[in-house]
């Protein structure tokens, strides 16, 4: 009997990931693309930035605290949408996770590009629009194959990554202060032209960004191993490493570069590093800057595709997104998500769809703070009962903590993208009679959702990484003109014509 227990818990927790894989997987989901370039976002407002991570860190430790407390309570895979459906019903649950899952789609294409950015140092044919959205195309599709391949990979893929991530982070963090300068930290406290508090104020709406992504141990809960224990430690772990790395690193380039070179800078980590060691060492912190963005892609994809399959499980999302291979991934539905990020990197190519996207995006992480703020909200209903006295009141006032920053959060935000968000999720309810349906639906016909995904789906993701690489080598080596190609004869007029350099003077008329 004892075989057959240990057996089956030993299937139970087969291909999931452990503690460690998933409190990496919270600090590179928040870390993603955005710590790199935080310090020059935070010096158009000054070194007084210090004031406003102080205040951000204790509202995004209420977050993990609540967030760690909704995890032992009701370890259920969807994270905000599970807390939110349960304490509201049904059209909450599909609001939320109609919003995150949306955000969520938008935000990684971002990470996307963002990565690839990084990566132009070493390639700068992905300055091109058109090889750049092929590139970014060929990794949307490799993470997701990544998934579909299994939950565990997709930890040790992150692990790796976050590793590379932290390394200029900390690195900076603490050897940086060798070459910090008082003098320069304290010139450039408050160049905002406002007031110390309107200044402060106004670097919340900065750094709150920087910890999106603090519920993802508890939206993945269906594919970490003893969820009840692990995803609360994971959740706080994530957070405290995310935060130590944040504040210091960001205070000590504040002290290293000049407030007008910092403004101005487009790899901050990497100018700090040049500064200090040397082009050498400036390269390989653009290096682990790509490696960790690309890497924080993998733990986002789990994360849409989780919280997709959950609400679909529910009756709350349509069931394709329900159906699971035999390692219990929803393959179809991360199919389906690589699509329309595909879409939208095509549709961006343009300056002026870039313009576009760049809106859409910041909506995006404004509809995030609503599952935010929900999730706060429940843990005074899903909590009563359920802990002493003492914890209870504890847990009940960091939750309204974390309610208040993020309403702080947003009313900083631009009043314009917060009008679009609130007209999206007001849009929401035209959509959820479908949803309705569809659950009465699965009641009365007793249906039950998911299914069986078909295998060709991994290969179709394989296969569109292969050839989007194929198309990002081709685009990149077809229009090259400076590549140094040695001809055994003397080349045809017209090759000699195109590898011309463009500078060339004209031949003089003869006279």
């Amino acid at each position: 009997m004892a075989d057959v227990q240990t057996a089956a818990s030993t299937a139970s927790t087969a291909g999931k990931m452990g503690l460690v894989p998933a409190t990496l997987m919270v600090a590179g989901n928040m870390m993603g693309s955005g710590v790199f370039m935080l310090p020059a976002n935070l010096s158009a407002i000054g070194s007084i930035a210090l004031i406003g991570w102080l205040i951000t860190v204790v509202g995004a430790v209420a977050l993990a605290i609540v967030f760690a407390k909704l995890a032992s309570i009701d370890p259920a895979a969807g994270g905000p949408y599970a807390y939110t459906r349960k304490v509201f019903g049904d059209y909450m649950g599909y609001q939320t996770n109609l919003v995150y899952w949306l955000a969520n789609v938008i935000g990684n294409v971002a990470l996307a590009i963002a990565g690839l950015g990084y990566l132009s140092h070493f390639f700068p044919a992905l300055n091109q629009p058109v090889i750049l959205a092929f590139a970014a195309i060929a990794v949307i599709w490799f993470f997701t194959y990544a998934n579909i391949l299994g939950p565990q990979l997709v930890g040790r893929v992150q692990s790796v990554t976050t590793i590379f991530a932290l390394i200029p982070i900390l690195g900076t963090a603490l050897f940086g202060w060798f070459w910090f300068s008082g003098e320069i930290y304290a010139d450039a406290w408050n160049v905002s032209g406002k007031s110390d508090t309107s200044a402060v104020m106004a670097t919340l709406t900065f750094t709150l960004w920087a910890f999106i992504g603090v519920e993802s141990a508890s939206v993945s809960a269906g594919v970490v191993e003893n969820p009840k224990r692990n995803v609360p430690i994971a959740t706080i772990g994530g957070v405290v490493l995310a935060s130590v790395a944040y504040v210091l690193s960001s205070s000590v380039i504040m002290g290293m570069i000049p407030n007008a070179e910092l403004v101005v800078s487009s790899a901050p980590f990497a100018d700090a590093a040049r500064l200090a060691l040397g082009d050498m060492a400036g390269g390989m912190v653009a290096l682990c800057a790509a490696v960790g963005c690309l890497g924080s892609l993998a733990g986002w994809t789990l994360l849409v595709g989780q919280s997709a399959k959950a609400a679909a499980d529910d009756g709350l999302f349509p069931g394709i997104f329900a159906k699971v291979n035999r390692r219990n991934v929803p393959s179809i539905g991360l199919a389906i998500v690589a699509g329309l990020m595909s879409l939208q990197v095509l549709a961006t190519m343009s300056p002026t769809a870039s313009e576009q996207f760049g809106k859409i995006a910041s909506i995006s992480v404004i509809l995030t703070l609503l599952p935010y703020i929900y999730s706060m909200i429940s843990v005074q209903i899903l909590g009563y009962g359920k802990m002493s006295h003492n914890q209870y009141t504890f847990i009940v006032a960091a939750g309204l903590v974390g309610a208040v920053y993020c309403l702080t959060a947003m009313v900083g935000s631009d009043g314009q993208q917060v009008r679009w968000a609130l007209i999206f999720v007001i849009a929401s309810v035209v959509f959820y009679s479908s949803s309705i349906a569809r659950k009465r639906e699965m009641e009365e016909q007793h249906l039950h959702p998911g299914g069986v995904a078909p295998v060709w789906v991994r290969y179709l993701a394989l296969g569109v990484t292969i050839l989007a690489l194929m198309m990002t080598f081709w685009l990149s080596i077809g229009q090259d003109r400076d590549l140094n190609l040695r001809f055994r004869d003397p080349p045809p007029p017209a090759v000699a014509e195109q590898l011309a350099p463009a500078s060339a003077p004209a031949p003089a008329p003869a006279q």
